[in-house]
C-alpha cells in the first residue's frame, strides 16, 4: 500500500481562512447589534413593570388616573423614554388603565432600527376599592 501524506492544496486553506473571517465578521455583527438593542428593550421591559405598579398603587389609594399620568412622566427619563411620548391613563369599570407609546431609533451602521414601545397597563381586580 501506498501510504504519502494527505496535504491540503494552498486554494483548499485559503478557502477555510475566509470561512473563519466571515463567520468571526458575522459573530461580531450579532454581538454588536444585541450591544445597541438589548439596553433599550430593557428599560422597555422595566418601564413595563413600572407602569404596573402605578396603576396598581392608584388603585389601591384611591388617586385619580392623572396622577398615574404624573408618576410615569417623572420617571420617563429612568427608563429613557422621549419627552414626545403618549402617555393616555383612564379609569374603566373601577380599574385604571394607563398606555404609552413611543418609539426609539437604534442606530446600526448604515440602518436604524425603529423600536416601538406600545404598552397598557392595567391594574389587578382584587385591589379595586369599591
Amino acid at each position: 500500500m501506498n501510504h504519502q501524506a494527505i496535504t491540503p492544496k494552498s486554494g483548499e486553506r485559503g478557502g477555510a481562512r475566509l470561512k473563519f473571517i466571515i463567520a468571526i465578521v458575522v459573530f461580531v455583527v450579532i454581538v454588536y447589534a444585541g450591544y445597541l438593542y438589548i439596553p433599550v428593550a430593557v428599560d422597555g421591559a422595566y418601564l413595563k413593570d413600572a407602569m404596573q405598579n402605578k396603576v396598581d398603587a392608584a388603585v389601591a389609594q384611591g388617586y385619580d388616573p392623572n396622577w398615574v399620568t404624573e408618576q410615569i412622566k417623572k420617571s420617563g427619563p429612568e427608563y429613557h423614554m422621549p419627552d414626545n411620548a403618549t402617555i393616555t391613563s383612564t379609569q374603566k369599570d373601577n380599574r385604571v388603565e394607563v398606555r404609552v407609546q413611543f418609539t426609539r431609533p437604534i442606530s446600526f451602521p448604515g440602518f436604524t432600527y425603529n423600536y416601538d414601545f406600545d404598552y397598557t397597563a392595567k391594574s389587578t381586580a382584587f385591589l379595586t376599592i369599591k
